[in-house]
């Protein structure tokens, strides 16, 4: 494991996508903190208990788009509202298996959105995302 290990959340209501991933990130050998939340709603609580523990927040949010309670979208607009209470830069890809040219543009016109990716997300791909902290 590198000395400086990122915190990576998974907030994707598909139960599959988020072992397959959990796995996959663990296979890159690049990190060994993987928080996950079944929705939108689970993650934001988790941000704003822990906005004054920059430590305990995650470097990376792997954000689904379609998610029951609240979607990506709803998240975003969310985050943007508290983002200045958060002392620590996180990065945020939308994941999502929708090819739709709108959402990806969408996505891509946020700005608190590094990329879109879509799913399934290779370990190659993740090790590009994550090269940068190692």
């Amino acid at each position: 494991m590198p000395t400086n290990v990122p915190i990576i959340a998974l907030v994707d209501d598909d139960k599959i996508f988020q072992l397959t991933a959990s796995k996959t990130l663990k296979a890159t050998a690049l990190t060994d903190k993987i928080l996950q939340f079944e929705n939108g709603v689970q993650a934001l609580e988790f941000l704003r208990e822990n906005t004054a523990r920059p430590e305990a927040l995650p470097d990376y949010i792997f954000l689904d788009i379609n998610m029951p309670m609240i979607d990506g979208w709803m998240f975003l607009d969310d985050y943007e509202s508290m983002k200045g209470q958060i002392t620590k830069p996180i990065k945020i890809y939308m994941v999502s298996s929708s090819i739709d040219t709108r959402d990806i543009e969408r996505a891509r016109k946020n700005t608190n959105v590094k990329d879109y990716i879509v799913k399934p997300v290779t370990r190659d791909k993740f090790i590009e995302l994550l090269k940068n902290v190692a």
